[in-house]
């Protein structure tokens, strides 16, 4: 999908947008002006020039506006969660159909010391120590578009062990300090386990001290994944048969630079450019090995390392351990280039409705102006012209129901069929079509995807290279 950028007479169609938005993802609101101030804070999100801080958005002189979004947006007790889990649902149904769940650090430099989570951290995005808040975005991403719809904040050890600052910031209780890459991999579990969403593979950089716990824990849920690790990771492998001793371990870097005569060449486009790219990619079979900490260890995962040579290149640059056993490799590298099309949406999208903007002390506060910038890129990214998944009203068209009459209830989104309506009107959420007349009901919309086979042990890679 090409930048957005909204001209100035879109402000009325993105406006009715929203409202469409606020029937189908805020209904667990339970009153009505809960539900007014989302419209009004996303309205700021999207139309307010400069930083959106609810000063900006309530607008010069506004005080009552401005105490009263405080008040939804940091002190409110909504549940953020039902909020996300309805965003994902309808994205992965109407737009764009994902390919894979991308994981997106996001650092957020602060000069003081009382927003919740800030600390003096090293950051390995910015290869240095910072004054900063360290959270990760989880997006639903393919190769035309991609959307945030669930977040992490990660709390250094201040802001969990000191009792006093835990209260002022209002940390729930069940809130630890973890490492930013444990985090989003509890998140990935938390969607994969309770929002009903298609499983796809999980795309995202893991340090190498958290690649034996990572791994594990999709293991544990069945969770394909593509993690892009560091040339020095040492990895296992060898040893599966009679003429191969071992099993040898080596530097990722050393054991993709020995099978440089087996490299295959891929040309592919790069993300928000015309211009082509060659690649020459190579893999390995190798075995992760289990986390010295566990009191039980699970047997070793049989994995694929695969390493990618960019232009002019000597030495292999990029690397990534997969669990994924029934795909071509140009396909897991494309898979794992899709954190170059979640990082240009972040920053033509998401960053210009806020996303790094709040400046509120509240933990609850942080999460629900992620929410919202979260529904505010995605009305960015669907009310493009021409952009519009199908069935969806285009704004400044009336809905089969009107917006006024758009039914959204757990389990249903979309227009239904209402007594009196001329003709029936089709079901767009889950749970069986109606009949209208004899013969079969139609399939609308394309068939279900199966989420890739990991691999099994004995599987060889050899078969994966591209021809």
């Amino acid at each position: 999908m090409a930048r957005v950028v909204l001209p100035e007479d879109s402000t009325k169609e993105i406006s009715e947008l929203i409202d469409v938005l606020i029937s189908l993802f805020f209904e667990s609101l339970p009153r009505r002006d809960q539900r007014n101030w989302a419209r009004v804070y996303l309205n700021g999100l999207v139309r307010t020039s400069g930083k959106k801080t609810i000063r900006n958005i309530a607008g010069t002189g506004a005080s009552s506006v401005e105490q009263s979004l405080q008040q939804f947006i940091s002190k409110s007790p909504w549940d953020w969660t039902p909020v996300r889990r309805s965003l994902a649902q309808y994205l992965e149904r109407t737009a764009q159909r994902p390919l894979a769940w991308v994981v997106q650090p996001m650092v957020i430099e602060k000069a003081g010391d009382r927003s919740v989570g800030v600390g003096r951290q090293f950051v390995p995005q910015l290869g240095r120590t910072a004054n900063c808040q360290q959270a990760s975005g989880i997006w639903l991403a393919s190769s035309e578009a991609s959307f945030p719809v669930e977040w992490t904040l990660t709390l250094p050890g201040p802001w969990t062990n000191e009792l006093m600052r835990r209260r002022r910031a209002g940390i729930p209780d069940t809130a630890r300090s973890l490492t930013p890459a444990q985090d989003a991999v509890h998140a990935v579990q938390r969607m994969a386990a309770g929002w009903q969403l298609q499983r796809r593979p999980v795309v995202m950089e893991v340090a190498n001290t958290d690649i034996p716990q990572s791994i594990e824990s999709f293991a544990l849920q069945d969770i394909p994944f593509v993690f892009k690790v560091d040339g020095s990771l040492p990895v296992s492998f060898g040893g599966a048969g009679r003429h191969k001793p071992g099993p040898h371990t080596a530097p990722a870097r050393e054991l993709i630079d020995s099978l440089r005569s087996q490299r295959r060449a891929v040309e592919w486009t790069r993300h928000g450019r015309a211009e082509g790219a060659v690649t020459l990619l190579t893999s390995a079979a190798i075995l992760a090995t289990p986390g010295e900490d566990r009191p039980a260890p699970l047997p070793p995962t049989p994995l694929l390392l695969v390493g990618a040579w960019t232009e002019a290149a000597l030495l292999p640059s990029e690397f990534w351990i997969t669990n994924i056993g029934d795909r071509p490799l140009a396909q897991l590298f494309l898979l794992a280039k899709l954190t170059d099309r979640v990082s240009l949406d972040f920053t033509e999208t998401c960053e210009p409705v806020g996303i790094r903007d709040f400046e509120g002390r509240s933990f609850r506060g942080w999460h629900h102006h992620a929410t919202l910038a979260s529904v505010a890129h995605a009305s960015k990214l669907l009310g493009a012209r021409g952009r519009l998944p199908d069935g969806f009203p285009a704004p400044g068209r009336p809905a089969p129901l009107g917006v006024a009459g758009h039914v959204s209830r757990p389990g249903v989104t979309g227009p239904v069929s209402r007594p009196g309506a001329p003709g029936p009107v089709p079901r767009t959420g889950p749970g069986p079509v109606p009949r209208t007349g004899p013969g079969p009901v139609p399939r609308t919309g394309p068939p279900p995807v199966l989420p890739p086979r990991p691999l099994i042990p004995g599987q060889s890679a050899r078969r994966e290279y591209i021809r």
